[in-house]
């Protein structure tokens, strides 16, 4: 597994400095877009709705945006390993620009949430394709560099998103909130036009797709997340929608598995996940997923109602981990270099589970410091745990197969979040209605801490349930770094690439 194997001949780095330049600038422009579009409406409702109408119904702005980027994921890999990055982000990019434009002109809720659903198909692509292109363009030691970046314009878009929003629906319109991509996106798409030149690769001939199993893996995880997303929301975990939507998620996964093996270039190949590396990568990644929707989605409540901050100061203590975690991703590259991919990851996602596992014992009501410094440090030891993993598992594949790769990691992840989610907010919604006498959830905090004789309560409520939502979250975490320990190889089987010098890692060239 420690030997160095030769890497395909096929990457984009053949491009010249100043145009790589200009290909990693319209990477991050994509990044940016992405990130922000699945956080920029939430601060916007308000207005939303209060023009189009459709209350009962907005949640789908979200959820129906992150489905289609979820789903869509391995279809996207798949066809970027069988046509190249370019087409795949070329098309990706007019979709997502398509949709921002169809949800500036929305006529009523209905239409924004399908203009939404759009948006989502191309912004899978855009997700995907600019974490292959990282790898492709940059060799192995140069790799940390270009995903600490990406990693930082994720972070800051995905936090600056919700006030970005708020912002232009007071001060402008809520339309602007999709208008503003268009100018963006269309300069991330003329600079990877003018600037990305991908070698022509030799075919072996006419190439594959296979339509029906993209068909059924987008059908079976509409299905399954529909289900997660809407469960115990829009309808009861037992009631007969949710029971059917399992029911025909479980039934199409056997179509996926039936489709998928008949087909001669299959969506997802099942080499993803026989290799032990890709299988345990996936796996921890999910578990990453899971994790990190404590603090995105309960701390900035926590901070209001429990340690009283205003929402931008609540804003603030979840936002330092946009700080700590690039840094630490961009300095990973000295720990994995001595001591390997796998015990650096084990390292981070270790001290991950240690600090997820001390904000239950902070006091109550504490101070805004503890939990900013548990955040700073979380960001920190998550940076150290997921890019050694994203670096290590793009250098172990060739260019014909990171693409599928790279969305089966970015699959996992997305479909840990989701799965958190609804697990950890069935969590919170549990502690709650045990502490408020059987009628709490997190819908009803704000009404609770405006009510003097019951405030008490309610804000010792809220800190119990974000307790134990963090608990979850170090289980996450435990459960991630048994994956490692258990499943990871030991040394990743990373591939030889021009411009390493085989010594890139510990991994490369040892026995």
């Amino acid at each position: 597994m420690g030997t160095t194997k030769p890497a395909a001949p096929h990457t984009a780095r053949g491009t010249e400095p100043g145009r790589r330049g200009a290909v990693v600038a319209a990477l991050m422009l994509a990044m940016a877009l992405a990130a922000l579009d699945s956080t920029i409406v939430s601060t916007a409702v308000p207005q939303i709705v209060g023009d189009l109408g459709g209350f009962s119904v907005f949640s789908w702005l979200f959820s129906g945006y992150l489905l289609a980027v979820t789903v869509t994921l391995p279809v996207y890999g798949k066809l970027s390993d069988t046509f190249g990055r370019k087409p795949v982000l070329v098309a990706g990019a007019a979709v997502f620009l398509l949709g921002s434009l169809l949800c500036a002109l929305a006529w009523d809720m209905g239409a924004l949430i399908a203009f939404r659903v759009v948006q989502g198909l191309g912004g899978g692509a855009l997700q995907g394709t600019v974490q292959t292109l990282a790898a492709d363009l940059y060799p192995l030691r140069e790799r940390p560099k270009i995903q600490a970046k990406l990693s930082t314009v994720w972070a800051v878009s995905a936090v600056a998103g919700p006030g970005l929003g708020g912002v232009l629906a007071a001060y402008a319109d809520w339309r602007w909130i999709f208008l503003v991509n268009l100018p963006v996106g269309t300069l991330a798409l003329w600079l990877i036009v003018r600037h990305l030149h991908e070698p022509r690769r030799e075919s072996a001939g006419r190439p594959r797709v296979d339509w029906a199993g993209a068909l059924a893996v987008f059908a079976c995880g509409g299905a399954l997340l529909t289900a997660l997303v809407q469960g115990g929301v829009a309808w009861a975990w037992l009631s007969a929608p949710s029971l059917a939507l399992f029911g025909l998620g479980l039934a199409l996964v056997a179509v996926v598995v039936l489709v998928e093996r008949r087909a001669a270039e299959p969506i997802i190949p099942g080499w993803v996940w026989r290799r032990r590396t890709i299988a345990a990568v996936n796996l921890a990644l999910g578990a990453l997923g899971l994790l990190m929707v404590a603090p995105t989605v309960f701390l900035p409540t926590y901070a209001q109602a429990v340690l009283g901050l205003a929402p931008v100061a609540a804003g603030f203590v979840l936002s330092v981990w946009t700080v700590s975690w690039p840094v630490s991703a961009a300095l990973s590259q000295h720990v994995y270099r001595r001591i390997g991919f796998r015990n650096t990851a084990l390292l981070g996602i270790g001290a991950a589970a240690l600090v997820l596992l001390a904000f239950p014992f902070l006091p109550y009501p504490g101070a805004a410091w503890q939990p900013t410094l548990l955040m700073l440090l979380l960001g920190a030891a998550l940076g150290l745990f997921q890019l050694p993993l994203i670096v290590g598992v793009q250098s172990t594949v060739g260019w014909s197969e990171r693409g599928t790769t790279t969305a089966s990691v970015l699959f996992c992840r997305q479909t840990g979040q989701t799965v958190g989610a609804a697990l950890f907010g069935a969590v919170a919604n549990g502690v709650l209605a045990a502490r408020l006498g059987g009628a709490g959830d997190l819908d009803a905090v704000a009404r609770g801490l405006d009510d003097g004789a019951v405030a008490e309560a309610t804000r010792r409520a809220v800190a119990d349930a974000v307790h134990a939502v963090y608990l979850g979250a170090a289980c996450a975490a435990a459960l991630a770094f048994l994956v490692l320990l258990l499943v990871a190889p030991r040394r990743f089987p990373v591939l030889a690439e021009p411009g390493d010098g085989g010594h890139g890692t510990p991994e490369q060239g040892e026995p």
